[in-house]
């Protein structure tokens, strides 16, 4: 009990720019939140999915692979879909990887959105806290002005005191919002990366498919019968 009321005292003895700050760290926490389980899920999923997609182009199930990334709406059979659709088309290597890094493009969006709010938050904070500060020692000064001489230093005191509660509140509000977001750019950066490794090896083992190079051959040998001269 003591503590709440420790807690509330310091609160209202900050001023009025404890209430903005409050709201600050409440949005930076929502924010927080909602992207560490979204984050936390595209992890699972894209690891689920890289395993299934591994094992099926290491069998040469096309059909299945096929169905499997037209279903998932993970990132990672997004950009999957994007080469198969290209490699259908009989196209190069080079022209597969265009069109994977451009579905890579795509969904990196959604994975890195919002999580830089989070430092900007932060800053916001930190400066309120600093304001709220600067604002309550103006009024201090300006009070202990027209006080009587010996209350002044008594007075003068207690003031500082209150006007740095805002920026305390403030350090408190930024430092674990800094915290987070170093947390979940480090878990955002490693989802990228596993969606570049994922594209590299699906070029890998397509570019090592047997299948896929007699059907070449027999496509050069096709256009080669279709542009030769028939004997007379």
């Amino acid at each position: 009990m003591d503590m709440y009321t420790t807690l509330v005292g310091f609160f209202q003895n900050g001023g009025p720019f404890m209430y903005p700050i409050a709201v600050v760290l409440a949005v930076g926490v929502a924010i927080a939140l909602e992207r560490y389980f979204f984050l936390a899920n595209q992890t699972r999923i894209n690891r689920r999915d890289f395993d299934q997609i591994l094992a099926l182009l290491r069998q040469r199930k096309q059909r299945e692979l096929s169905s499997l990334v037209q279903k998932s709406r993970s990132a990672m059979c997004r950009i999957v879909a994007d080469g198969l659709n290209r490699k259908v088309a009989g196209r190069r290597r080079q022209d597969i990887e265009y069109a994977m890094e451009e579905g890579l493009l795509e969904v990196l969006p959604s994975i890195e959105r919002r999580t830089p709010y989070l430092a900007t938050f932060a800053n916001i904070a930190t400066l309120l806290g600093l304001l709220g500060t600067i604002i309550g020692l103006i009024a201090a000064f300006t009070a202990v002005a027209n006080a009587d001489p010996s209350e002044k230093a008594t007075l003068l005191s207690q003031s500082i005191s209150v006007a740095m509660n805002t920026t305390a509140f403030g350090l408190i509000a930024a430092i674990p919002l800094l915290l987070i977001h170093s947390v979940l750019q480090s878990k955002t950066g490693a989802i990228v990366e596993s969606l570049e490794i994922a594209v590299v090896k699906f070029l890998n083992i397509m570019e090592g498919d047997p299948g896929a190079a007699v059907a070449t051959s027999q496509k050069s040998a096709a256009v080669a019968r279709g542009t030769a001269a028939p004997a007379t």
